[in-house]
């Protein structure tokens, strides 16, 4: 089945009912923009559309009516990944467990990888439209990636003479693999490189050797 333009009007539909039509609109777009991006990380951005609406739950005509060609998807879901990890290294979320939550975010990126590489292809001959959209994710996402960065070498767990950028090309540097090699396990590599960062144990805060020693004395 080939991509086909379906189009959608909300021209004679009374204003509550077109605002709640756009909600739903919105909420199965987003939902189809996760499923693309799951079956993406599986199988790559040419995944069969049937794959993509069985991980949605929702229709193939569903699918083509919000995406009308393969390159708007791709796209669609590019940004949809930019716009997760950004949203991914709130201070809140970092401040308990910042080497884990940096862990958890470079495997969030490099999944978000394997839609960037095949985003050059689905965009065929648009190289401006390419370079665009690469500055975009660079531009908002290495400023996060230094952040985590910066919280980890705070907090003790990893070195503090890491650059942003220089770990961010060492991430898609490992990632090249995963189109040559089936087996390639991508996490584990970035794992290994992970802990090549990491300092010994933190010392424990003077807080904690307080409440370490009055639980001694509870005891």
């Amino acid at each position: 089945m080939q991509w086909e333009v379906f189009t959608m009007s909300t021209a004679d539909t009374p204003p509550a009912a077109a605002a709640r039509k756009r909600a739903d609109v919105h909420r199965n777009e987003q939902k189809l923009l996760a499923a693309a991006a799951a079956v993406f990380v599986r199988m790559g951005v040419h995944a069969p559309v049937r794959e993509i609406a069985a991980e949605s739950g929702l229709g193939m005509g569903t699918i083509y009516r919000h995406f009308p060609t393969r390159a708007d998807l791709v796209v669609a879901v590019f940004r949809h990944q930019v716009d997760a990890l950004a949203a991914a290294a709130h201070p809140a979320q970092t401040a308990d467990a910042p080497y884990e939550v940096l862990r958890q975010w470079v495997h969030r990126f490099a999944d978000f990888l394997v839609t960037k590489h095949g985003l050059a292809e689905a965009l065929h001959s648009d190289q401006a439209g390419f370079e665009t959209l690469h500055n975009e994710f660079v531009e908002r996402l290495l400023p996060v990636l230094d952040q985590l960065l910066k919280a980890s070498a705070s907090a003790g767990y990893t070195r503090a003479d890491v650059r942003a950028y220089d770990f961010m090309l060492a991430i898609g540097n490992l990632c090249i693999g995963i189109e040559t090699f089936p087996d390639y396990q991508a996490r584990h590599m970035i794992d290994l490189m992970l802990a090549g960062l990491t300092q010994p144990a933190p010392a424990p805060t003077d807080n904690e050797v307080s409440n370490s020693a009055v639980n001694d004395r509870a005891c």
